[in-house]
């Protein structure tokens, strides 16, 4: 009741009465149609029916307009829009979710009634398709699209890769593993299994660790340790409470508004994620899915500038480009768009923040490095110099390792190093970089901004509220520099 209240139904100040929202004469149809890509509970109430013909006096519920099966099975069903608040597009990433966001509806159970009562403020239902929000996607604005590429094909889009890549790895067993690794006193290596795994070529271009910047992280980390005692409490001090996921609703719906994007991203909350959140494009649709167990009040907003403010308006940008397709990069000849897209992306995640320590940057490099020259149990026990909790630790180890089906080798996936990479190279060019054209021009390095800058499209570029103010976001980059040491003399000798 609580979660449909202050999740799906957005209460206003006032509470409503039944009467200002009251559904009446909903017939078996209707209701297959509201149900369909959800739930089962249209199979529950056909079901009624049908014994409700067979035996009347019987019937637990009377529908006040009966229609046939046939008739639904001949008509054509509507698609099922997402539900939307305000604009906001949510989805729904399993049954459970399902049936808390239709548990809003409800039958009386102790007499025969022929309505449906909903309390709550209005939300839209529709099969129609979501209308475009005011102040938000510019006319022509191409959302990204997820096309089905033939298996042959070779020109694949980066976007496409990532994803393939770590849906592929990510082990099926990883909860029977943790619990064998556990009991065994952290003594034991995990054996992963794979639905799908990845051929050992595509997994030999992720294997190799680079110690390039383990000093910077090794140190960034120490510092942290130096001020806060532990990372649990650096944790605490820095990011503040867990969010309930109403409060995450509520933040995700604000930013969305603050830039004018609402109802263009299917939001999904999830506790099944090794990252605090992901931007992906499923069913055509650009789709935000965040990690509940990371998700911190001081820490949030930056998440989503990560998310939504780097990756979705940096693709929306690409894809009114002359390199907005596979074939379009080939042409200009565009280096690749990591490590500048993941390195913008983090230092947005900690921009405007009190204390912009990169410790998971930091520590997520040192991870990798470590993982390739070790197994994943002297790698639990190595990690224990940085984090106490076993469970972070097991989170930070299986991301390090994930792809490898015998753990006791020495081996790494080495993506996570992308993120303190990426950060450091923008860091060492910061005075150089146009950071406004570099959110423009899209899915390009930074490298490449002065050479492209004379061919773009500007006419729909999209660029996030954090940006507009560049001297303030200049003053950023200098705090990020000072509060992790990090000094000019030392980068351009490392870059």
């Amino acid at each position: 009741m609580e979660m449909s209240k202050s999740c799906v139904l957005s209460p206003m100040e006032k509470p409503v009465s039944p009467s200002q929202l009251h559904l009446e004469r909903i017939s078996s149809g209707v209701l297959k149609d509201l149900f369909n890509t959800a739930t089962s509970s249209y199979n529950t109430l056909l079901q009624k029916e049908s014994d409700a013909q067979e035996s009347p006096k019987h019937s637990s519920y009377k529908c006040p307009k009966r229609v046939s099966t046939a008739r639904h099975r001949d008509r054509p069903l509507p698609t099922l829009a997402p539900l939307t608040m305000s604009g906001l597009a949510f989805g729904c990433r399993d049954s459970r979710h399902s049936q808390s966001v239709f548990s809003c509806f409800s039958t009386s159970s102790s007499k025969q009634t022929n309505s449906i009562t909903m309390l709550g403020s209005a939300i839209r239902l529709s099969p129609g398709p979501i209308p475009r929000p005011k102040n938000s996607c510019p006319a022509g604005t191409k959302l990204p699209q997820l096309s089905r590429v033939p298996p042959a094909a070779r020109d694949v889009e980066n976007s496409i890769k990532k994803l393939c890549i770590l849906t592929a790895i990510k082990p099926s067993n990883v909860e029977k593993e943790k619990a064998r690794f556990f009991k065994a006193d952290f003594k034991y290596n995990p054996q992963f299994e794979y639905s799908n795994p990845l051929p050992p070529q595509v997994l030999a271009k992720h294997s190799t660790a680079s110690d390039r910047f383990l000093t910077q992280a090794v140190r960034i980390m120490e510092l942290a340790l130096q001020k806060y005692g532990s990372y649990e409490k650096f944790e605490q001090a820095t990011g503040g409470n867990l969010l309930t996921k109403s409060r995450i609703w509520y933040h995700v719906k604000k930013y969305m508004e603050k830039e004018g994007c609402m109802g263009e991203i299917v939001v999904n909350l999830t506790d099944d994620l090794l990252s605090r959140a992901s931007m992906t494009v499923v069913n055509s649709r650009p789709t935000l899915t965040i990690n509940i167990s990371t998700a911190r009040e001081q820490w949030l907003e930056g998440m989503l500038r990560h998310e939504i403010g780097t990756h979705y308006f940096r693709g929306i940008n690409n894809s009114h480009q002359p390199w907005g397709s596979s074939g379009g990069r080939k042409k200009h000849g565009l280096r690749p768009i990591n490590p500048t897209e993941e390195g913008l992306a983090s230092i947005h995640s900690v921009l405007f923040r009190k204390d912009p320590t990169l410790w998971r940057a930091a520590l997520l490099y040192y991870t990798v490095y470590q993982a390739s020259r070790m197994s994943f149990s002297q790698l639990f026990h190595n990690l224990g110099r940085f984090l106490h909790d076993p469970n972070t630790r097991w989170d930070y180890c299986v991301r390090a390792k994930r792809g490898q089906t015998d753990t006791a080798l020495p081996g790494c996936f080495s993506k996570d190093q992308v993120y303190l990479d990426g950060i450091l190279k923008i860091l060492r060019h910061r005075d150089k970089i146009d950071f406004q054209l570099l959110m423009a021009l899209g899915k390009v390095s930074y490298e490449d901004v002065e050479r492209l800058k004379s061919l773009a499209l500007m006419e729909h570029v999209r660029i996030p509220h954090f940006l507009q103010d560049q001297a303030r976001y200049t003053e950023q980059l200098h705090k990020i520099m000072e509060v992790n040491q990090l000094t000019d003399e030392e980068l351009c000798i490392l870059i």
